[in-house]
Order: structure tokens, then C-alpha cells, then sequence
């Protein structure tokens, strides 16, 4: 069941580097406590990596948009995790009914809501990532990008790889920004997708620093488990979102 949450400028406790590894410790030892619910979310997304990397076989250009856009979509993925996390929290049962119960629920709440969010972002990733190639590879890329990877070791091809990279960190930031604590707080709270998003990027303003580096730390070692065929994921991918879920506690002030 979700709590009431009236928001207010200073619902955004300050958070210190030394919070990140705490968190990933607690996201650790949640992983450990539950793993067989970690390890079946992981492959789910370990599994929709690779159906993504195979729509994109042969061609190196849709290969890269779709390998850069996919870790956009892990928040909305790991919702079934912070369930898993605020049940530990609370010393309730754990079992996939009521878990994966919880899950289905929330489709008649907030967190499609901001799921559609985030499918717009990597809509709007792919097209600007099209364009792009077009912009530095010519009209015809639009047509048929480049397929082999030296194309893109020339000046236009390295250029269209920096400014792309660049582009996408920003985006993905935002992203982050505006879903690190909201996600999480749809699932614990009684508040439309909105509020949750704006809270998220009060908590992003207040800790710049500490937030920067926690997306940071979750694009390396989301990017590292995705080497090779996306093994890595069913472990990495669970660790990270209760760590989220420990996160949201520590910067969102309890009732």
C-alpha cells in the first residue's frame, strides 16, 4: 500500500559521496537476501538487450543507437526490484505472486505514466541520433547508414561519434535526473508522475555532485555488464536498482 506525500521545497535531504557506497552495499545485501528475484528482472533485461542487439545485426550504425539508447529504459525495468527492496524494508513475504502482483497493479497508476517518458526520450534519441548521421555522414545515411566500423574512423566519422556521445550523456542525465527518485517514490507513495519527477530533480539540484557521480557509477558498470551479450546484467542490474530504492530513502524524507 502507497502513502500519502505532501511535497515541499524541502523535501530533499543532502546527500555525501559516502551515501553512494552505502547504498550499493545495501543493494548488495538485498541482492543476496533475494536473488532469485534479482537474477529473473536481470534476464528479462538481459534478454530485451539482446533481442534489441539483433534487430540491429549487421549494421553497426543501428547497433550503436539502439546499445546507447537501451540503458535509458533500466529505471522503468527495475520497478519489480524496488518491490523486492521495500519488502525486505518492511519484513514482508517475498514471493513472485505477490511481487510480481504489486507490478501489475501499477499499470493503473503513475508509473506508466512515466514510463511513456521515458519511451518518448528514446524515441527522440533514436530520431536525433538519425539525424545526426545524416548531419556528418551525409543525406543518404538517412537512407542506409554506413554498415562497417571504418567509416567511422575518418574525421566526419570520429566527429559524428563525439558529438553524438556528448548529445546522448546529456540527454541520458536529464533522464536520469528527472527519474533516479521518482520512480521509486511512484511505487511508495500517492503521488502523480509529475510531482515524483519534479521531487527527483530537487534531490538532483540540491546534490549535483553526488548525483553526477551516482549516474556515473551506473552507466560504467551498466555499460561493462552489457560486455559481452549482456551477461552481466542479471547481477548488476539487480544490485543497482535496490540501491535505488536505498537512495530514494536516504534523499526523500520518511513519514
Amino acid at each position: 500500500m502507497s502513502t500519502p506525500w505532501n511535497p515541499s521545497p524541502a523535501d530533499a535531504a543532502p546527500l555525501n559521496l559516502s551515501d553512494l557506497g552505502d547504498v550499493l552495499r545495501a543493494g548488495w545485501a538485498d541482492f543476496r537476501r533475494a536473488p532469485r528475484f534479482g537474477l529473473f528482472f536481470g534476464a528479462i533485461y538481459a534478454l530485451a538487450g539482446l533481442i534489441l542487439l539483433q534487430l540491429g545485426a549487421g549494421l553497426f550504425t543501428w547497433t550503436l543507437t539502439l546499445t546507447l539508447g537501451f540503458p535509458l529504459l533500466a529505471p522503468f525495468l527495475a520497478v519489480g526490484l524496488y518491490e523486492v527492496s521495500r519488502r525486505l524494508d518492511r519484513g514482508a513475504p517475498l514471493d513472485f505472486a505477490g511481487v510480481l502482483g504489486v507490478v501489475w497493479q501499477e499499470r493503473t497508476r503513475q508509473i506508466p505514466w512515466a514510463g511513456a517518458v521515458i519511451l518518448l526520450y528514446f524515441l527522440f534519441w533514436s530520431f536525433v541520433a538519425h539525424m545526426l548521421f545524416a548531419l556528418f555522414m551525409g543525406p543518404t545515411a538517412l537512407l542506409g547508414p554506413p554498415g562497417e566500423l571504418g567509416a567511422y574512423l575518418s574525421g566526419r566519422g570520429l566527429a559524428m561519434l563525439v558529438v553524438q556521445m556528448t548529445f546522448g550523456a546529456a540527454c541520458a542525465f536529464l533522464l536520469f535526473a528527472l527519474t533516479a527518485i521518482s520512480l521509486p517514490m511512484l511505487l511508495d507513495r500517492e503521488v502523480d508522475f509529475v510531482t515524483a519527477m519534479l521531487a527527483s530533480l530537487r534531490v538532483t539540484r540540491r546534490n549535483p555532485g553526488v548525483m553526477l557521480v551516482w549516474a556515473t557509477v551506473i552507466a560504467v558498470l551498466t555499460l561493462a555488464a552489457m560486455v559481452p551479450w549482456f551477461l552481466g546484467l542479471p547481477i548488476v542490474l539487480p544490485v543497482l536498482g535496490h540501491a535505488s530504492w536505498h537512495l530514494y530513502r536516504r534523499a526523500i524524507p520518511q513519514a
